[in-house]
């Protein structure tokens, strides 16, 4: 192992691959050893700290990789998943280190080396220094870690193969007990080829008696209410007010639009050349570094005015402006073969300009100093006075959710609506069609509201349940007639029911999702019907129309390479659920809010 410390060649991108799991086993302390950085946790997990400077580091790590690949700022709702998906990876590295210790699971120096030498990560295998003729070359990479330059990074790669050695020891013990018996084998299989046909009538009471039949008092809600208190249990929260200032284009917008696209078109028929152009003018910015250029497409793949004029012109013929969803084009095709092209174009969005833009700056400039960020609720009414828009409110917000405002999901708003006091006005939130800034009118604590609050869904639910009640007494009526020889079909049409027939399907693929009516549809043989099939989605009577047996010498000639198939399902299902029952099993305790509002603000995200 030695050896491999004193080797060092710097490759920045080992430290974005490792850093951090270097940071959740070597400095969190969850090994067993104190974090380095400070005592202050964030929380524990079966009683172990979760360092708080160490989740922030690794929380910032995050944040640099994902602003990496995306060119957007990130807002607060991606901030929040990347805090969350940081602490969940620090709660599972916790669990599993602690069930390395429980059985006994260790990996040695030379395991790692080995692993090291002959499995190298699948991102350097991109690496051009490793490569020759484009493909990896093992001899290279196995040279550089013998070579003596790459000491500062081994320690976080030694780490990051140490807890995947771990991790595979540990699921192959998990594991290693599954074997699949012919008979069970059997039952699978007869499950994906068997294959029924049926008729099928539904009594919905929802659908079949009307809410203006059915009354319901006061003492009825109130004695549900009562006895179904775990059903009305509500998450946190919160009622918004709103302002909304729109940026949608004009006429205007779409002149200015135009008029540079006749500038631009008018250069390029003047002699300048078009990839230049592209790359200065044109808004497709995958294809402007391309100088314009759409490699091939088909016919119906582009916007139906893009299309439509690109297999009508001439070839190597400059376009006039096209309009589009996305704007005016100038397309040029180079080559067209049926119903396939190749060419280039030239993108001018239409978008607020202009006059127009400095309207709505100055206005957007108006609503962030008069409306946003303020402690005062009146903030909010005065900035709708002033810029002369109508105070909205938006749906009741739970805690977890996205702020929805008519069609439209407003980012960021759900999170700060839960980190926010009485009163306390939004930043400006801006979208494509409008700036947004909300206020927060109040904050209802997760749990069982009062009957008041939740009177109309109460309500519902015991008219719904006098419904089926009505349901129930129009469903024996309809097998009574089924039973003295009606069909389903005859019978549901004289009552105005629902018939269909589905199939055939499989038990593993069926057209219904209830396995009430899929488990009888397949112990009945051809012809014969179902008794009422009681659900929570409704009543169902059934008819076997068709039944085709699985069969038995097709699964005796495949059996062996289906048996491995199917232990290499059984293995990623136990391993799935050994996991999922590992996370829920811990006991966790987050204070990552109390903590983190007393150390001041998280890492910066730009």
């Amino acid at each position: 192992m030695q050896a491999f410390r004193n080797a060092a060649k710097p490759l920045m991108v080992v430290v974005a691959l490792t850093f951090f799991a270097w940071l959740v086993v070597d400095l969190s302390g969850i090994t067993g050893n104190t974090g380095l950085l400070t005592k202050t946790a964030v929380g524990k997990v079966n009683g172990q700290s979760i360092d708080s400077r160490t989740y922030q580091m690794a929380v910032q790590q995050t944040v640099d990789q994902r602003q990496r690949e995306s060119p957007g700022a990130l807002g607060l709702e991606d901030q929040q998943e990347i805090r969350d998906q940081v602490w969940e990876q620090f709660v599972q590295s916790t669990v599993l280190q602690a069930e390395y210790k429980r059985r006994g699971i260790t990996v040695s120096d030379d395991e790692i080396v080995d692993a090291l030498r002959t499995s190298p990560p699948p991102e350097f295998q991109k690496i051009p220094e490793f490569q020759t003729d484009s493909q990896f070359d093992l001899a290279k990479y196995q040279r550089w870690l013998t070579s003596s330059v790459a000491q500062q990074y081994l320690p976080s790669l030694e780490a990051q193969y140490r807890e995947q050695i771990e991790r595979a020891k540990l699921l192959r013990v998990v594991t290693a007990d599954i074997y699949l018996s012919d008979a069970a084998l059997w039952e699978q299989y007869r499950d994906e080829h068997e294959q029924v046909k049926i008729g099928l009538a539904a009594i919905v009471a929802r659908n079949i008696v009307p809410d203006s039949s059915v009354s319901v008092s006061e003492p009825e809600i109130a004695a549900y209410y009562k006895a179904h208190l775990d059903d009305f249990d509500r998450p946190a929260t919160a009622y918004l007010s709103f302002v909304a200032l729109p940026r949608l284009t004009i006429a205007a917008d779409t002149a200015a639009a135009r008029a540079r696209i006749d500038s631009v078109r008018a250069e390029i028929a003047g002699g300048a050349p078009f990839a230049e152009v592209a790359r200065r003018e044109s808004s497709d910015s995958v294809s402007a570094a391309q100088g314009g250029d759409l490699g091939e497409w088909t016919k119906g793949s582009m916007d139906p005015a893009f299309d439509s004029a690109a297999f009508k012109l001439p070839l190597n013929t400059l376009s006039p402006p096209v309009l589009s969803q996305f704007g005016f084009h100038l397309i040029e095709v180079t080559s067209r073969k049926g119903n396939k092209a190749k060419g280039r174009h030239i993108l001018i969005p239409i978008e607020v300009s202009g006059a127009h833009r400095d309207q709505l700056d100055a206005q957007a400039d108006s609503l962030e100093k008069l409306g946003a960020e303020k402690s005062d609720p009146a903030a909010l009414d005065t900035v709708a006075r002033a810029l002369h828009l109508p105070v909205g409110k938006t749906a009741p917000v739970q805690q977890g959710t996205k702020v929805q405002v008519g069609n439209l999901v407003v980012p960021d708003a759900g999170v700060w609506a839960f980190d926010a006091k009485q009163g306390q006005t939004s930043p400006v939130i801006e979208t494509s069609i409008a700036f947004y800034v909300f206020r927060l009118d109040s904050l209802q604590a997760a749990g069982v509201p009062p009957l008041a609050r939740v009177h109309g869904l109460v309500a519902s639910q015991v008219r719904s349940e006098k419904k089926l009640a009505r349901g129930r007494e129009v469903a024996k009526t309809y097998y009574k007639r089924v039973e003295a020889g009606g069909t389903l079909a005859a019978v549901a049409d004289s009552m105005k029911l629902p018939y269909k027939e589905f199939g055939p399907f499989s038990r593993v693929n069926p057209p219904l999702d209830d396995p009430m009516v899929v488990g009888t549809a397949f112990g009945l043989d051809v012809g014969q019907h179902s008794g009422l099939i009681d659900t929570k989605q409704g009543i169902y009577v059934l008819k076997v129309l068709e039944h085709t047996k699985a069969d038995s010498a097709a699964f005796t000639k495949d059996l062996e390479a289906y048996r491995a198939r199917m232990i290499n399902v059984a293995r990623q299902d136990r391993v799935r659920n050994y996991l999922e029952a590992l996370r829920k099993s811990a006991k966790v305790v987050d204070d990552r809010k109390k903590v983190l509002q007393q150390q001041g603000p998280t890492p910066q995200t730009t």
